[in-house]
């Protein structure tokens, strides 16, 4: 099992026929879910599952909705950002996640392996995006 950083094979397409909109005042909802290092999620990860979904204390099955920002040119890039979220006074143990619309029948945007094991007893768990410019957003088309 493992957790591949991946923008999803299928979300490429989809974007292409105009499925996914990601404008702030109109656009899709998306949501990120969190995933234990059981789940086996990456490029070919076409929709949201609760196989090795992460469960706790403060967090519900499907994850919470993410604030998007409405897509912007960085240079040549299109980038997408989304604003940092947080489970709060959350026991909580997850290696990723996976960024899904929800509106779009759970399709599969992205997923993003933490690199190892992150943990909250009783605290804040928070995803942290980075900033979105050309080599760092988290979606970008270049």
């Amino acid at each position: 099992m493992a957790i591949t950083s991946a923008i999803c094979s299928s979300f490429k397409q989809e974007v292409l026929v105009g499925t996914h909109n990601f404008t702030a005042s109109s656009g899709n909802s998306f949501k990120l879910a969190l995933y234990t290092s059981s789940a086996t999620l990456g490029a070919a990860t076409t929709a949201f599952t609760t196989t090795g979904q992460a469960s706790g204390t403060n967090y519900t099955s499907g994850g919470s909705a993410l604030t998007s920002v409405t897509p912007v040119l960085s240079g040549t890039t299109a980038v997408c950002d989304f604003a940092d979220l947080t489970f709060g006074t959350a026991t909580i143990t997850a290696r990723g996640c996976m960024i899904y619309n929800d509106t779009q029948s759970d399709k599969a945007v992205a997923i993003i392996d933490f690199g190892g094991d992150k943990t909250s007893t009783a605290g804040n768990f928070t995803v942290v995006f980075p900033s979105p410019t050309a080599t760092g957003a988290i979606i970008r088309l270049a």
